[in-house]
């Protein structure tokens, strides 16, 4: 698929765009690469500007190398995460997505491309807001070329030896690392809790819809 072929409605790759951590290896083609950093430049960031930088990674030594920095991370954070998530789905379910994420710690580094997504600035809650829509711009652009991603953090564990294996200056923090690849498994709704028990009128706790 070429930029000149998408015909994903936008609509359809919103609500489809959910984690892929199974990644086929074939490569994702430059202009691809190209149209999907471009979708995520047209985000909003704070004052507009535009202080993100984008770092794509495929050099197989390098993605090895991170692979060992993430794979430590990820496994640091299984040792000590809940076995229950909040949405009530329970240990079945944490179990499922659990081993997922270990299969994309143990095989990061067979993505074509990983993308660290970074942002210059003083580091803040706030900060977030000008780097995130441009990761979910690239994530739902990528959705539309068929390609998989997902938004991981565990590397922050090791943020600064990340940051010496790419050369990023000190007032650059990377804010996400993002796995591209065509994904082994079905694009398909993820389960979310119904938009009726999330959303509220005027006063937090009051239904704006009742189920």
């Amino acid at each position: 698929m070429t930029p000149d072929d998408l015909t994903t409605p936008v609509l359809e790759a919103l609500r489809t765009t959910r984690s892929m951590r199974r990644l086929k290896p074939d490569p994702i083609p430059d202009d691809v690469l190209h149209a999907i950093l471009d979708a995520a430049i047209r985000a909003p960031s704070g004052s507009n500007q535009q202080s993100w930088s984008f770092i794509i990674v495929t050099d197989a030594e390098l993605k090895q190398k991170l692979q060992q920095i993430y794979y430590d991370c990820a496994q640091r954070y299984f040792a000590a995460a809940p076995r229950t998530i909040s949405d009530g789905s329970g240990e079945e379910t944490m179990s499922r997505v659990r081993a997922s994420a270990r299969h994309l710690a143990e095989h990061l580094h067979e993505a074509p491309v990983l993308i660290l997504a970074c942002i210059r600035g003083n580091r803040s809650f706030s900060l977030g807001a000008s780097i995130y829509p441009a990761v979910q711009n690239l994530m739902v652009a990528a959705r539309a070329f068929g390609i998989g991603s997902t938004l991981t953090t565990f590397h922050l564990g090791r943020e600064q030896d990340v940051k010496d294996l790419l050369g990023i200056p000190d007032d650059v923090h990377t804010a996400a690392l993002i796995p591209l690849g065509y994904p082994e498994g079905r694009w398909g709704e993820a389960k979310r809790l119904p938009v009726e028990h999330v959303v509220y009128r005027d006063q937090f706790g009051e239904r704006y819809w009742n189920s």
